[in-house]
């Protein structure tokens, strides 16, 4: 039986980066850093060459969109075990200006084109931390959806999925139908490393390119604008207190939360 499944792959500065902010404060500053694939897509990914390797996936696609640098995020993809690539390319900044719903609707036309049988995304990016995605995507398709998923098990005849999920309250077990969207939480897997051989078959892999015209019927207009984005403020330092009294006096006086 027939298993396509699609996984997003959004390009970020990466988490181990200092975030600079640009001097007109209209945004971080993307010049000069180190960029890599989001993280909680990277467990995505994983988790897609997971079914392949059990036999339940029989394709996996990798979506992106973003600037030309992107096909390197997909490469990425393709070197950890992803069959194809497909690359919408945009100069618009995916951090601001490409947003949730806009990527939902993108993903919504590939899956419909693709004929996909389950879309496996990170629970959210680390840059614009939306956490939208996935759940506008699954509504837009009218499809069941398994939300902050840490565990994933497909049923033999590929119609359903028992899901552990996270939340608030501790872990929620459910099960859905197929075609379903899952967005990957941080303990769903640990992500494997690309190998040098791996990285050269992905060069030889097929990346389709497409422009935002040929993503019919979405609008990829912002819905909201970024205001001003601001360094934290600067911690103050800490001081020592000899005494109870004198620990009560500065939290009630100068610190003022008692």
């Amino acid at each position: 039986i027939r298993m396509k499944v699609i996984v997003g792959v959004k390009r970020v500065i990466d988490y181990a980066v200092k975030v600079r902010v640009l001097p007109d404060k209209s945004g971080v500053d993307l010049n000069n850093v180190k960029m890599s694939v989001n993280p909680f897509c990277e467990i995505a990914i994983e988790e897609a060459i997971k079914l392949k390797e059990k036999k339940i996936a029989t394709e996996i696609i990798a979506v992106s969109i973003g600037n030309k640098a992107c096909q390197e995020s997909l490469r990425t993809a393709m070197a950890m075990g992803a069959d194809r690539g497909i690359h919408i390319e945009t100069s618009m900044r995916t951090d601001q200006e490409v947003q949730p719903l806009a990527v939902a609707k993108t993903f919504k036309f590939i899956a419909e084109r693709e004929k996909a049988d389950m879309i496996i995304v990170g629970k959210q990016s680390i840059d614009a931390d939306s956490c939208q995605t996935g759940q506008m995507l699954a509504g837009l398709l009218s499809w069941p959806q398994c939300t902050f998923a840490a565990k994933l098990e497909v049923s033999e005849d590929k119609k359903s999925a028992k899901v552990s999920r996270e939340s608030d309250a501790g872990t929620e077990d459910l099960t859905i139908s197929l075609p379903a969207v899952m967005t990957a939480d941080l303990r769903l897997n640990e992500p494997r490393y690309a190998t040098l051989p791996n990285i050269m078959k992905a060069k030889k892999k097929p990346m389709e390119v497409l422009t935002m015209d040929a993503i019919t019927g979405v609008d990829f207009t912002a819905q909201n604008t970024v205001v001003a984005i601001e360094e934290p403020a600067t911690r103050q330092a800490g001081i020592t207190v000899d005494s109870v009294e004198s620990l009560i006096d500065n939290l009630k006086n100068k610190a003022k939360v008692i």
